[in-house]
Protein backbone atom coordinates (compact mmCIF):
# COMPACT_ATOMS: atom_id res chain seq x y z
CA UNK A 1 0.00 0.00 0.00
CA UNK A 2 1.04 3.46 -0.66
CA UNK A 3 2.93 5.48 2.07
CA UNK A 4 2.43 9.10 1.42
CA UNK A 5 -1.17 11.05 1.04
CA UNK A 6 -0.07 11.83 -2.37
CA UNK A 7 0.83 8.47 -3.47
CA UNK A 8 -2.26 7.07 -2.23
CA UNK A 9 -4.01 9.65 -4.55
CA UNK A 10 -2.31 8.86 -7.55
CA UNK A 11 -3.50 5.03 -6.72
CA UNK A 12 -7.40 6.63 -6.56
CA UNK A 13 -6.74 8.42 -9.95
CA UNK A 14 -5.45 5.49 -11.08
CA UNK A 15 -8.54 3.33 -10.35
CA UNK A 16 -10.88 5.71 -11.30
CA UNK A 17 -8.92 5.82 -14.97
CA UNK A 18 -9.46 2.34 -14.96
CA UNK A 19 -13.14 2.56 -14.33
CA UNK A 20 -13.41 4.83 -17.54
CA UNK A 21 -11.22 1.97 -19.49
CA UNK A 22 -13.52 -0.85 -18.22
CA UNK A 23 -16.16 1.77 -19.64
CA UNK A 24 -14.92 1.80 -23.17
CA UNK A 25 -14.53 -1.79 -22.90
CA UNK A 26 -15.27 -4.93 -25.41
CA UNK A 27 -15.93 -6.61 -22.40
CA UNK A 28 -19.54 -6.27 -21.54
CA UNK A 29 -19.03 -7.51 -18.03
CA UNK A 30 -16.47 -5.06 -17.39
CA UNK A 31 -18.52 -2.36 -19.07
CA UNK A 32 -21.66 -2.93 -16.75
CA UNK A 33 -19.12 -3.26 -13.91
CA UNK A 34 -17.95 -0.13 -14.57
CA UNK A 35 -21.34 1.68 -15.09
CA UNK A 36 -22.30 0.76 -11.69
CA UNK A 37 -18.89 1.59 -10.16
CA UNK A 38 -19.53 5.07 -11.92
CA UNK A 39 -23.33 5.47 -10.30
CA UNK A 40 -21.93 4.67 -7.09
CA UNK A 41 -19.51 7.60 -7.21
CA UNK A 42 -21.91 10.00 -8.42
CA UNK A 43 -24.08 9.55 -5.14
CA UNK A 44 -20.54 11.61 -4.03
CA UNK A 45 -22.31 14.87 -4.76
CA UNK A 46 -25.20 14.28 -3.35
CA UNK A 47 -25.56 15.40 0.70
CA UNK A 48 -26.90 12.83 3.04
CA UNK A 49 -25.42 9.63 0.29
CA UNK A 50 -21.94 9.74 0.08
CA UNK A 51 -21.48 6.83 1.84
CA UNK A 52 -22.90 5.04 -1.33
CA UNK A 53 -20.24 6.23 -3.06
CA UNK A 54 -17.57 5.34 -0.43
CA UNK A 55 -18.36 1.70 -1.60
CA UNK A 56 -15.91 2.20 -4.80
CA UNK A 57 -14.11 5.53 -3.57
CA UNK A 58 -12.26 3.45 -1.07
CA UNK A 59 -11.83 -0.02 -2.46
CA UNK A 60 -7.98 0.76 -3.42
CA UNK A 61 -7.09 2.92 -0.27
CA UNK A 62 -8.15 4.90 2.23
CA UNK A 63 -7.65 9.10 2.27
CA UNK A 64 -5.24 10.36 5.05
CA UNK A 65 -8.25 11.66 6.92
CA UNK A 66 -12.12 12.58 7.01
CA UNK A 67 -11.65 15.98 5.45
CA UNK A 68 -9.56 14.63 2.34
CA UNK A 69 -12.59 11.63 2.59
CA UNK A 70 -15.06 14.19 1.76
CA UNK A 71 -12.82 15.87 -0.67
CA UNK A 72 -12.23 11.85 -2.58
CA UNK A 73 -15.91 11.50 -2.99
CA UNK A 74 -16.29 15.00 -4.59
CA UNK A 75 -13.87 13.87 -7.04
CA UNK A 76 -14.86 10.57 -8.20
CA UNK A 77 -18.43 12.22 -8.64
CA UNK A 78 -17.05 15.07 -10.41
CA UNK A 79 -15.17 11.97 -12.64
CA UNK A 80 -18.52 9.86 -12.17
CA UNK A 81 -19.97 13.20 -14.49
CA UNK A 82 -17.28 13.57 -17.02
CA UNK A 83 -14.45 10.40 -16.82
CA UNK A 84 -12.97 12.63 -19.54
CA UNK A 85 -9.13 12.64 -18.17
CA UNK A 86 -6.20 15.33 -19.86
CA UNK A 87 -4.35 12.30 -21.50
CA UNK A 88 0.00 12.95 -20.86
CA UNK A 89 0.11 16.77 -20.70
CA UNK A 90 3.78 17.91 -20.55
CA UNK A 91 2.97 18.59 -16.60
CA UNK A 92 -0.24 18.34 -14.78
CA UNK A 93 -2.95 21.16 -15.89
CA UNK A 94 -5.26 22.96 -13.49
CA UNK A 95 -8.46 23.17 -13.64
CA UNK A 96 -8.25 26.53 -15.09
CA UNK A 97 -5.79 25.31 -17.83
CA UNK A 98 -8.88 23.06 -18.99
CA UNK A 99 -11.32 26.00 -18.89
CA UNK A 100 -8.74 27.91 -20.77
CA UNK A 101 -9.24 25.43 -23.65
CA UNK A 102 -13.09 25.75 -23.62
CA UNK A 103 -12.71 29.41 -24.09
CA UNK A 104 -10.65 29.06 -27.02
CA UNK A 105 -13.33 26.70 -27.93
CA UNK A 106 -16.15 28.87 -28.04
CA UNK A 107 -14.67 32.32 -27.35
CA UNK A 108 -17.85 33.54 -24.78
CA UNK A 109 -17.31 35.67 -21.82
CA UNK A 110 -19.29 33.29 -19.53
CA UNK A 111 -16.16 30.86 -19.49
CA UNK A 112 -14.19 33.29 -17.75
CA UNK A 113 -16.87 34.56 -15.82
CA UNK A 114 -17.13 30.65 -14.48
CA UNK A 115 -13.62 30.66 -13.73
CA UNK A 116 -13.72 34.04 -11.90
CA UNK A 117 -16.29 32.56 -9.70
CA UNK A 118 -14.63 29.65 -8.77
CA UNK A 119 -11.72 31.93 -7.56
CA UNK A 120 -13.65 33.51 -5.23
CA UNK A 121 -15.80 30.80 -4.13
CA UNK A 122 -15.59 29.74 -0.54
CA UNK A 123 -14.93 26.52 0.56
CA UNK A 124 -18.39 25.81 0.84
CA UNK A 125 -19.75 27.03 -2.44
CA UNK A 126 -17.08 25.72 -4.21
CA UNK A 127 -18.34 21.75 -4.55
CA UNK A 128 -21.91 23.01 -6.44
CA UNK A 129 -19.66 25.68 -8.62
CA UNK A 130 -17.32 22.64 -9.49
CA UNK A 131 -20.29 20.14 -10.35
CA UNK A 132 -21.29 23.02 -13.25
CA UNK A 133 -18.13 23.80 -14.46
CA UNK A 134 -17.36 19.88 -15.04
CA UNK A 135 -20.58 19.60 -16.50
CA UNK A 136 -20.00 22.46 -19.04
CA UNK A 137 -16.43 20.84 -19.72
CA UNK A 138 -18.37 17.56 -20.41
CA UNK A 139 -20.85 19.00 -22.58
CA UNK A 140 -17.68 20.59 -24.84
CA UNK A 141 -15.30 17.14 -24.56
CA UNK A 142 -12.90 19.37 -22.84
CA UNK A 143 -11.04 17.02 -19.89
CA UNK A 144 -9.69 17.47 -17.17
CA UNK A 145 -6.53 16.22 -15.18
CA UNK A 146 -7.87 14.66 -12.01
CA UNK A 147 -4.78 13.76 -10.45
CA UNK A 148 -4.12 17.38 -10.49
CA UNK A 149 -7.47 18.43 -9.27
CA UNK A 150 -7.45 15.84 -6.34
CA UNK A 151 -4.36 18.04 -5.16
CA UNK A 152 -5.94 21.14 -5.66
CA UNK A 153 -8.99 20.28 -3.49
CA UNK A 154 -6.97 18.85 -1.07
CA UNK A 155 -5.83 22.45 -0.37
CA UNK A 156 -8.99 24.17 -1.41
CA UNK A 157 -11.52 22.51 0.53
CA UNK A 158 -9.17 21.66 3.17
CA UNK A 159 -8.27 23.31 7.07
CA UNK A 160 -5.85 25.76 5.14
CA UNK A 161 -8.27 27.35 2.26
CA UNK A 162 -7.52 30.20 3.26
CA UNK A 163 -4.19 29.99 3.31
CA UNK A 164 -1.17 30.52 0.57
CA UNK A 165 -1.17 27.47 -0.79
CA UNK A 166 -4.85 28.23 -1.44
CA UNK A 167 -3.64 31.36 -3.17
CA UNK A 168 -1.41 29.58 -4.91
CA UNK A 169 -3.43 27.16 -6.50
CA UNK A 170 -6.21 29.57 -7.57
CA UNK A 171 -3.42 32.20 -9.20
CA UNK A 172 -2.38 28.97 -10.86
CA UNK A 173 -5.52 28.18 -12.24
CA UNK A 174 -5.51 31.72 -13.79
CA UNK A 175 -2.22 31.65 -14.75
CA UNK A 176 -2.89 28.57 -16.66
CA UNK A 177 -6.72 30.00 -17.88
CA UNK A 178 -4.76 31.97 -19.75
CA UNK A 179 -1.31 30.08 -21.17
CA UNK A 180 -1.54 29.01 -24.70
CA UNK A 181 -3.04 25.95 -26.07
CA UNK A 182 0.32 24.63 -26.81
CA UNK A 183 0.81 24.46 -22.85
CA UNK A 184 3.81 25.22 -22.03
CA UNK A 185 4.70 28.63 -19.96
CA UNK A 186 8.20 29.96 -19.27
CA UNK A 187 7.36 28.47 -15.53
CA UNK A 188 6.72 24.99 -16.67
CA UNK A 189 10.16 24.94 -18.43
CA UNK A 190 12.06 26.23 -15.61
CA UNK A 191 10.19 24.72 -12.57
CA UNK A 192 9.13 20.64 -13.42
CA UNK A 193 10.54 18.54 -15.80
CA UNK A 194 8.24 16.59 -18.58
CA UNK A 195 6.45 13.80 -17.44
CA UNK A 196 3.97 11.14 -19.21
CA UNK A 197 1.38 9.42 -17.16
Amino acid sequence: MPDSPRDRRRVYVKHLRGLEKALRSENRSAAAEARRSLAHLRYGLVEGKQHQASVVAFRRGQPQDSEEEKVWLLLGGLFALHPLDWANPPRPRSLGASLGRLQKKLDSPRVERRLSALLTMDRNSLPHHLRQTVRLLSSHDVPVHYDQLLDDLVVLLGGNHRGDLASEVRLRWAREYHMPISGVTPQDSSVLPETTE
